[in-house]
């Protein structure tokens, strides 16, 4: 076998190879794989995740224990495992923080931020959120010490303004506590400056000052969507949070 019919050879599974991915990576991505925040659990991801599904996406949801970052990336981490094909993943507060880890995974396709924070390396949750003070202030600490939560007599006006009195009384009295570990943990090397990344600004947000969220946003370049909410967007405008999702799934296989 001569040396030109093997480099012929070679250059055609080559340019098969250069096809077969560069087809892989036009695909839509079917995968959303959605990291909760703190104060809250994946439950009040159901609406939003409803929606995802009727228009034929197969939603998982991360129950991140919330006691270390480290902790949390792996909790991510295994439900990523879990996916056939590329995943899309979705953060909401604090959830930025886990996806900016997360998704240096090769297998994640792009990044959702929904009203969360967007960390640069060395970065906390607690430097970013004292740069831009946010317009409530009752977080308040377990008697241990350890634990935060956001004082259920203020979690209405700052968390969840927008939704049903009963449904915002629910959230309160079931929030999540997060750990001091986790909102001090130092971000490591972001997987925006890699990968496409969409944010949504909550106009209305209380708990992380718009305003940060547009700063963050501007820095890594994302696609920018502001919906008029409270911090608990995903649940008081599921509609409008699912179409900015869908819209980066199918992007971010272009």
């Amino acid at each position: 076998m001569n040396t030109r019919f093997l480099s012929t050879i070679a250059l055609g599974l080559g340019l098969a190879a250069s096809t077969m991915t560069l087809a892989a990576h036009a695909a839509e991505i079917k995968n959303i794989v959605i990291v909760h925040g703190a104060l809250a659990d994946g439950s009040g991801w159901r609406k939003t995740s409803e929606i995802l599904e009727k228009d034929g996406f197969k939603v998982s949801i991360v129950q991140e224990p919330i006691t270390s970052l480290a902790d949390d990336v792996a909790a991510a981490n295994r439900v990523l495992d879990l996916q056939d094909g590329p995943s899309l993943l979705v953060g909401h507060s604090y959830g930025g923080m886990v996806i900016t880890e997360a998704g240096n995974r090769p297998d994640v396709a792009g990044l959702v931020y929904v009203a969360a924070f967007q960390p640069d390396k060395g970065e906390s949750l607690i430097s970013l959120a004292s740069s831009k003070p946010a317009g409530g202030m009752n977080i308040r600490e377990t008697k241990d010490g350890q634990y935060l939560y956001l004082d259920p007599a203020a979690f209405a006006a700052d968390f969840a303004a927008d939704l049903p009195e009963e449904e915002a009384d629910f959230l309160a009295r079931s929030q999540v506590f997060a750990s001091k570990a986790a909102f001090t943990a130092k971000a490591g090397d972001p997987a925006w400056r890699k990968k496409k990344s969409w944010v949504v600004v909550a106009s209305d947000d209380r708990s992380i000052n718009p305003a940060l969220e547009r700063d963050m946003a501007k820095r890594a370049g994302s696609d920018v969507t502001e919906i008029k909410a409270s911090h608990a967007v995903f649940a008081s405008q599921p509609e409008k949070v699912a179409a900015v999702i869908e819209k980066a799934a199918k992007d971010a296989g272009k």
